[in-house]
């Protein structure tokens, strides 16, 4: 079956709908992540179109962004059934995008296929290297966040409830999220990237601290 007018209207609502983002959920995120995509089911396979689909709304159900969840998955789910797409077929791409989201390692949807790993891989691939630490800043200063205070301490074993709504400098975010991502991936193609994305971060942080103290 032919689905690129599917991605090509998905595309469309897509942009529509983070035309205003500023927390580095944007279009352009959206877009690299699909791409990513791409790029991990050319190696490891999977169902192209669930993965596609699944890329491309992943943060339409992000709770950072919209108040109702369950509003926005009966939205996407009308969008696909309008299109014929099969109701199994629906099921498993809503299920790969509630299997995205972090939300400080306590996500109950848990990654239960290839697609589900791949989407997921793909969306963390972004949370990382250079584009990551521009995204950590953006998000951070949207939300008004201090930098970095040396005497704010990364958090551990966080509840959802203290990952979603207390804040924490955007250094400490490395900490809390961005610096575990690397083993978390679960497609080898991912993991070889990953790993060269947390050493970079890695050397930031080493030049941040020094510029910090002064150290020229």
């Amino acid at each position: 079956m032919d689905h690129s007018h599917i991605i090509e209207d998905a595309k469309k609502w897509v942009r529509d709908f983070h035309a205003q983002d500023a927390t580095g959920h944007d279009y352009w995120h959206i877009m690299r992540v699909y791409n990513n995509a791409l790029s991990l089911q050319d190696e490891e396979g999977g169902d192209r179109f669930i993965i596609e689909v699944a890329a491309l709304f992943h943060d339409m159900i992000d709770y950072k962004l919209i108040g109702n969840v369950d509003q926005q998955i009966d939205e996407i789910e009308r969008f696909l059934d309008e299109r014929d797409v099969e109701a199994d077929t629906i099921r498993r791409i809503i299920h790969a995008m509630q299997a995205v989201s972090f939300k400080g390692g306590t996500n109950a949807v848990k990654v239960g296929s290839l697609e589900d790993a791949i989407v997921q891989d793909a969306d963390r691939l972004d949370a990382l290297g250079a584009i990551g630490i521009a995204r950590t800043f953006v998000y951070g200063g949207n939300k008004g966040h201090d930098m970095h205070h040396p005497d704010t301490q990364a958090r551990e074993n966080m509840t959802f409830e203290q990952y979603s709504q207390e804040d924490n400098t955007m250094i400490s975010h490395f900490y809390e999220k961005l610096l575990k991502l690397k083993f978390l991936m679960h497609t080898d193609t991912a993991k070889a990237v990953a790993e060269a994305r947390h050493q970079f971060m890695e050397n930031y942080l080493e030049q941040f601290y020094a510029e910090w103290d002064g150290k020229i």
